[in-house]
């Protein structure tokens, strides 16, 4: 069953927000393992709200010294194993992504943010050489805005393009109800509309997310099934 890895050297980029947007998603459809693999826990917190998704298990005792047998285990109870990371250094990040079918790296729309997502990008070269297999991921572009692309977003796509790296075609819009879903510990869904704005739109923006992941999830398996093939 895939595991997908989300992975960023620098915080405050959404990095968390996004696992639980996919994780919600996907669980809307099949049953889904959430590995929180940040030492603050802030999805195993997130997970105490009343109406958590039921298909959705958070697995929050998470270290280097584990980490496989985690994965293995959530790999084998879920569709979907979902894994969130903090940092690039640790042995754990590796690991993870190791077994990774897909590793998304979330970065800002600034020249610096753009800088430390490579370090993300040199972590899964670094992986790929280990195990001799590829390794596919995505750049994925946070809290940007629904109404302005800056010229410095504009440049930072083109360089990513131009460098031949993969960035993801959906971004995640800096909306309210992101931030909202870890002050109320409620899935999107679940947001009283009276008081956080724009639910529908942000519900909107995290199933195209788990969309497209679920297509490249698609488009990798069968890359591999007709490399073997060959092979």
């Amino acid at each position: 069953m895939p595991v997908i890895v989300f992975v960023s050297p620098k915080g405050g980029v959404g990095k968390s927000t996004s696992a639980v947007l996919l994780s919600q998603e996907l669980a809307n459809h099949a049953d889904v393992g959430l590995l929180d693999g940040d030492p603050n826990r802030p999805l195993t917190q997130w997970g105490k709200g009343e109406h958590k998704p039921e298909r959705l298990t958070i697995y929050s005792d998470v270290d280097e010294e584990n980490i496989l047998d985690v994965i293995d285990e959530a790999a084998q109870k879920n569709t979907f194993t979902v894994v969130d990371l903090e940092g690039t250094a640790a042995k754990i990040v590796l690991l993870a992504v190791s077994q990774a079918d897909l590793v998304i790296i979330p970065t800002q729309g600034s020249q610096l943010d753009a800088e430390q997502a490579t370090r993300g990008l040199r972590v899964v070269k670094q992986q790929e050489k280990m195990s001799r297999r590829t390794v596919p991921y995505r750049i994925l572009l946070t809290r940007t805005s629904a109404a302005i692309r800056t010229r410095t977003m504009t440049h930072i796509i083109a360089s990513y393009a131009a460098a031949g790296v993969r960035v993801l075609s959906t971004e995640i819009v800096e909306r309210e109800a992101f931030k909202a879903m870890f002050s109320f510990a409620e899935p999107l869904s679940h947001l009283d509309r009276s008081q956080v704005s724009n639910v529908d739109k942000a519900i909107a923006n995290a199933e195209a997310f788990a969309a497209e992941v679920i297509s490249i999830l698609r488009e990798t398996a069968q890359e591999s099934s007709n490399q073997q093939e060959v092979a």
